[in-house]
């Protein structure tokens, strides 16, 4: 892929495409280093692991790669408006009990914090450092500079580009209403935040003076092509990369998205209590009908009180309780690996240009210049 920025350079890396960090144990140290050895930038999704874990994480894909990488957490949010879970937990109970499981008493919520999990991930030896739901504060900022990581945030509209753009931030994730996965919208409400990658990502491009990366429904090279017209200097993949041997993703969660449509996804408060955009399931149409869809408890509540189900429902390959993050691109996932994905990626992108500059060229007359007919 003939293409090349400032931004790429900094980044010391061959192509324009990050793996999108995959919280959750997706995004496995041998995904991760197998998107840097091929010339792209993988991403550890560290949101949901402890410092201990971000530490061993960091120091699984030193030890099986050179190449760069980024690390990934959320912003700290304001605590959930809840004062009583007993709702959510006798809605909850029928489920665990057809897994054979206990019924959930409790929301265990973890005993680290933001600065416990930031500490960790700045000692990664990660080369970018990015984050999503909000923007980070002013120190944590100043700590991520002080290692020379490259800082990136998430936006789903200009707003908030604008106000990550003056929080510090050196390049900007667009996050189109295809992608799947947790919404990032942190200004004003997710519905005004849904907007497209093909109209969202100019408009950042535009009012921003810093580098810009498209994410969002991207799946092959026309979508890298598209956006890096646009005006992006990169694009975010994580849909593409689920159905890769190297992740983690459970097999039923690959075979979900193998044999879904482009049709068969919604955003939902199911699982977690905060907007995100999955496979539709029974358990996320189950828990979203009648009244008591407006009683979900907030994100990281209910978050961790599905948990559990959905750790036994990986285990036990029941795709109908597991959240199924997945983009609208959905019809374009391939059972691949990391190598393959990343060589037809740079394969299709290479054929979408050229086919763009042919489109280009001025058309000519079939008869030369002066010639008269005879």
């Amino acid at each position: 892929m003939a293409y090349t920025s400032d931004f790429l350079q900094k980044l010391q890396i061959q192509h324009p495409i990050f793996q999108a960090p995959l919280a959750g144990g997706s995004d496995t140290p041998e995904l991760v280093a197998a998107v840097g050895d091929a010339g792209g930038l993988g991403f550890i999704g560290a949101a949901y692991l402890s410092p201990e874990k971000i530490a061993e994480a960091g120091g699984a894909v030193r030890a099986i790669t050179s190449r760069p990488f980024g690390i990934n957490l959320f912003a700290p949010t304001p605590p959930p408006s809840v004062t009583s879970l007993e709702l959510a937990r006798k809605r909850l109970e029928p489920y665990f009990s057809e897994l054979g499981l206990q019924s959930p008493t409790t929301a265990a919520m973890p005993a680290y914090g933001f600065s416990e999990q930031l500490a960790a991930a700045l000692e990664t030896g990660a080369a970018v450092f990015s984050f999503t739901f909000g923007v980070i504060p002013p120190e944590a900022v100043r700590a991520v500079k002080a290692r020379g990581m490259l800082l990136v945030g998430t936006a789903t509209t200009v707003e908030e580009a604008l106000a990550l753009e003056k929080a510090g931030v050196d390049a900007i994730v667009t996050q189109g209403s295809e992608a799947g996965g947790h919404r990032g919208t942190f200004t004003g409400d997710f519905v005004a935040g849904m907007v497209g990658t093909i109209s969202l990502v100019p408009q950042v491009v535009d009012a921003v003076r810093i580098p810009v990366i498209a994410s969002g429904g991207i799946m092959d090279g026309r979508g890298i092509a598209a956006a890096l017209v646009l005006g992006a200097v990169a694009v975010q993949l994580g849909t593409a990369f689920l159905t890769c041997r190297e992740s983690g993703t459970p097999q039923a969660y690959k075979e979900a998205i193998l044999h879904a449509r482009e049709d068969q996804t919604r955003i939902t408060l199911a699982f977690s209590g905060r907007p995100a955009r999955g496979i539709v399931n029974r358990f996320m149409t189950e828990m979203e009908s009648g009244e008591a869809a407006n009683e979900i408890p907030e994100f990281p509540l209910q978050n961790a009180l599905t948990r559990p189900l959905r750790a036994a429902a990986a285990k036990l390959g029941r795709a109908e309780f597991l959240s199924l993050w997945a983009g609208q691109g959905i019809r374009m996932a391939r059972s691949q690996s990391v190598a393959e994905l990343m060589q037809r990626l740079v394969r299709e992108t290479d054929e979408a240009v050229r086919k763009l500059k042919i489109a280009a060229l001025p058309k000519t007359s079939g008869n030369k210049a002066g010639s008269t007919a005879s």
